[in-house]
């Protein structure tokens, strides 16, 4: 397939650029590329992120971008310090920092939000 072998770039929306620019950049971690008047572009591990400025903008109900981390339980303390609040999900069994382990055991995921409400997640597999 010719897009296999192409890098792919993420897309979110946001409504409050300022507060989405903050967030990406001091939040999260994520280098600023640049802040254009349709979208702001930051890197992350290699790959593209733009975050687009719209005027309107409904979250979808469910995980939007992820993120695959070498240790959950770290990125969760570190993020937990920045500020993040994970989600909770009365149907999923998670531990007190908000991780749910899947069923097979192998791989733990944890959500939360952006200012725009787009849900974000962090998962750890084993390789």
């Amino acid at each position: 397939m010719i897009l296999a072998e192409n890098e792919m770039i993420g897309f979110v929306a946001t409504t409050q650029p300022e507060r989405a620019k903050a967030f990406y950049c001091e939040v999260l971690g994520l280098e600023l590329v640049e802040d254009g008047w349709h979208a702001i572009v930051f890197t992350a591990a290699g790959r593209t992120l733009m975050v687009q400025k719209v005027r309107e903008f409904v979250p979808l109900p469910f995980t939007t971008l992820g993120w695959r981390v070498a240790d959950i339980g770290a990125a969760v303390a570190a993020l937990a310090g920045r500020g993040v609040k994970f989600e909770r999900y009365p149907e999923l069994q998670q531990d007190d920092a908000g991780i749910w382990t899947t069923p097979d055991g192998k791989a733990k995921v944890c959500w939360f939000k952006d200012p725009d409400g787009n849900t974000l997640s962090l998962t750890q597999q084993p390789k």
